[in-house]
């Protein structure tokens, strides 16, 4: 007999969620993690012990994902304009993947979700690598769920670095300008081979991308919510995947 184990245990809310199938579930959805600091702030802590709850959020967050059959999960965990923050929060924050993997990745790998980054990687603090790189190996043969973190990643850093990577190219006489198109634009970015988001999620009440996939987010469906990302829950992620069937997806057309 098989057991249920804790990485999908969800904590209580005070809504029920019952286990009516949803249809027209997005392929992939990705989310701007907002508001650990905030709210942090209302209840008199430092800003850590939001992060450090929000860190509890992404654990049922991805249990709800496999739930109603997402394929990918893109969290923006840590942007390239983070780095303005003060050192204690930025070191403590570099902690932080190692403390999840070090409690969930077994669960990961059971549940066969594969775990990925896009970003800037090399550039992060070799702890910090360790032990991504570590999970990255470990999950790399599963086919469920795609955890995938966006880490010291900017959008605008993205396309930049595609564009020299073509140049490159283009001298190197591997593609040229007549044949670049959109779709070979797209394999030169951090999301190669990765479908576009369907969903964007971003908790907090602000409503910016904040440098989040700008070329990706082209045709996504936004969805805001006041609410801080420790907050969130499994009630509302399903409130925005259940929006997300209202819309009309016209792509341009009538």
């Amino acid at each position: 007999m098989s057991m249920k184990l804790p990485f999908f245990k969800s904590k209580q809310t005070d809504t029920e969620i019952n286990d009516t199938t949803i249809e027209n579930i997005p392929n992939h959805v990705a989310i701007i993690m907002d508001g650990n600091g905030r709210w942090a702030k209302k209840r008199g802590l430092p800003r850590i012990a939001g992060h450090k709850e929000g860190m509890e959020v992404v654990r049922n967050i991805v249990k709800a994902s496999t739930k109603f059959n997402v394929q990918i999960l893109t969290l923006y965990a840590f942007s390239t304009e983070n780095w303005k923050r003060p050192k204690s929060e930025i070191e403590f924050l570099m902690k932080l993947p190692k403390e999840f993997l070090h409690i969930y990745l077994p669960d990961l790998i059971e549940n066969n979700v594969r775990i990925d980054t896009i970003g800037d990687f090399d550039a992060l603090p070799e702890h910090t690598k360790q032990a991504i790189q570590y999970a990255k190996d470990k999950t790399k043969d599963n086919n469920g769920l795609l955890l995938n973190f966006a880490l010291n990643y900017g959008s605008r850093f993205e396309i930049i670095r595609a564009i020299k990577k073509i140049m490159i190219d283009i001298d190197g006489s591997k593609i040229s300008v007549d044949t670049l198109d959109e779709k070979t634009f797209s394999q030169y970015l951090y999301t190669q081979g990765l479908c576009d988001p369907d969903l964007l999620i971003r908790t907090s009440g602000e409503q910016r991308l904040s440098n989040f996939l700008l070329w990706q987010l082209a045709y996504t469906e936004f969805w805001f919510t006041d609410v801080l990302w420790p907050d969130f829950n499994e009630a509302i992620y399903q409130q925005a995947l259940l929006d997300y069937q209202q819309r009309k997806r016209r792509y341009g057309g009538i």
